[in-house]
């Protein structure tokens, strides 16, 4: 397996854990190269279920070199935590390292999460409260904490409370609430620091000599592209970059060293948060689908909204990744509902068809899908083994989203299980 970019195609919670894991256990090296403890993977290996949220997949096995990039925001007491649990279970996490160039969460970006998405009010962008969006914030302001200051106490101190300072001030004069005690918080991450800092490597340096010892090199993307900060629904995005190009500069390495690029979509389209969703589904399908594909968010457990497959979606994402494969996901949830419908095109409020992702915001909240119908199929396609055992219908479902969407799907998901990810 060559140098090879797993990414979300739709808004996030594509299933890409279990194809991580897929290509995961044939890798030597796996890197997650943004965002933080807003994401998650769920990963089934010898019938235990693994939630990941910071670590890469690729910690289920021992001999698999395992990096969290430049590109990335750690809360320190979120990761120890992960670690932990893991370990609890039986999973080593001495083949983790932790590049000291990441962004640290501290207590106060989380408090300044929730006050920020309060005042917002209805117009709330609908963050997981974790911290995420400030700390980016705070690192393109270049004021914020890194991984390796962790390592070193008087660094740690100085910009702490530099930092700590500024915050507390926002924090009591903006939003009313109580200071943070610095001494405390301190005292907290310099523990932190001497627990992690073991793990703390140049990732960027690590990936480029793995990727020139021509090892198997698997970059593992987070959320999804159309939560990239430029190129999706902005502003109802996450503030990193889940896209293809963000693993270059997440991980420290050129483009010239990736090979493939595999986007995950579902058969269908969901997203968790605010904003415009041209396909989603509302009552007794919307509902139906949703309990089907049991469609809950693993880091929030916050119900997913529902809708039919959207293609001018996945060709957005098809572009903007360069994308080699698509890999799709939860086609057996579909099987019995029926005819099912394809989003081909959108037409604006103007009646102006639009085939490609419009730009902004407010053109996409005027638009409405334009569909196709699909026969549908029945049975438990869970018990496929490989493609060729699909139903004709399903088989012709796949082939007409793949004809749409301009990229070949080279895996298609009928159940959870890695038997039960049909390669094509």
């Amino acid at each position: 397996m060559p140098a090879t970019v797993v990414v979300g195609a739709q808004w996030g919670d594509e299933g890409k854990g279990k194809v991580i894991d897929i290509l995961a256990s044939r890798a030597d090296v796996v890197v997650r190269s943004q965002g933080g403890n807003n994401a998650g993977h769920t990963v089934e290996s010898g019938g235990e279920v693994y939630k990941l949220h910071l670590i890469p997949s690729g910690i289920l096995y021992p001999e698999t070199l395992c990096l969290i990039g430049c590109g990335t925001v750690i809360d320190p007491k979120v990761l120890l935590e992960e670690i932990d649990g893991l370990r609890a279970r039986g999973v080593t996490c001495e083949n983790l390292r932790i590049d000291p160039r990441a962004q640290l969460i501290m207590p106060w970006h989380i408090t300044l999460d929730a006050m920020k998405e309060r005042s917002l009010g209805s117009g709330k962008i609908g963050t997981t409260g974790r911290g995420i969006g400030p700390c980016y914030m705070e690192k393109a302001e270049r004021t914020g904490l890194r991984m390796g200051d962790l390592s070193r106490p008087d660094v740690l101190e100085k910009k702490l409370r530099s930092a700590g300072e500024a915050k507390n001030e926002m924090i009591t004069r903006l939003y009313g609430q109580p200071p943070f005690d610095l001494d405390a918080v301190l005292e907290e991450y310099t523990e932190y620091g001497r627990r992690l800092a073991p793990m703390i490597a140049d990732v960027s340096v690590l990936a480029w000599k793995a990727v020139q010892a021509k090892q198997d090199v698997l970059f593992e993307g987070a959320q999804g592209t159309l939560l990239d900060l430029d190129v999706g629904t902005y502003p109802y995005v996450t503030s990193s970059h889940p896209i293809a190009g963000g693993v270059c500069t997440g991980t420290g390495i050129g483009p010239t060293c990736i090979e493939k690029v595999i986007g995950v979509a579902k058969a269908y389209t969901t997203r968790v948060g605010e904003g415009p969703f041209p396909t989603e589904l509302d009552g007794e399908m919307g509902d139906l689908l949703r309990d089907r594909g049991h469609e809950f968010g693993t880091t929030t457990g916050r119900p997913r909204r529902v809708g039919w497959f959207d293609a001018v979606i996945l060709r957005h994402a098809v572009r903007v990744n360069g994308l080699t494969g698509l890999a799709v996901n939860k086609l057996d949830t579909l099987s019995g509902l029926g005819t099912l419908r394809v989003c081909t095109a959108y037409r604006r409020s103007d009646g102006a068809l639009l085939e490609d992702f419009p730009a902004s915001l407010e053109e996409l909240a005027e638009c409405e899908p334009v569909y196709e119908d699909l026969p549908g199929f029945e049975g438990d396609l869970s018990a496929c083994r490989s493609a060729g055992e699909l139903p004709a219908a399903a088989k012709a479902y796949i082939e007409r989203i793949e004809a749409l969407c301009g990229a070949p799907i080279v895996m298609v998901g009928v159940g959870p299980a890695r038997s039960q990810s049909l390669e094509r």
